[in-house]
């Protein structure tokens, strides 16, 4: 990697109204760049319809020593349930 280059995580969505996927990341120096980059090397056989394009070091993700109390169920807060509510009498659909 050439000083100056970041690197640019790459999401393409293939059609209209599915999610997005990452697929890779390119470098490259600015935003301009990173979307040409990521259009020429993920979507040349027309694989997309559209492309996300972030600096992967503007991503935030948990640490993995912190994962665990994270991503506990959350067993002390029922309320969080359906399951905790009743349904009143008479509501048919809900």
């Amino acid at each position: 990697m050439e000083s100056g280059d970041k690197v640019w995580e790459v999401f393409v969505q293939k059609k209209s109204g599915l999610p997005f996927k990452h697929v890779g990341n390119v470098h490259a120096y600015d935003k301009k760049m990173a979307v040409q980059n990521a259009r020429d090397l993920y979507t040349r056989r027309g694989e997309g319809r559209e492309l996300w394009v972030v600096p992967t070091s503007e991503i935030v993700s948990v640490p993995l020593d912190d994962a665990d109390a994270f991503f506990d169920p959350s067993e002390d807060k029922p309320y969080r349930h359906a399951t905790f509510y009743e349904i009143p009498d008479g509501v048919k659909h809900l």
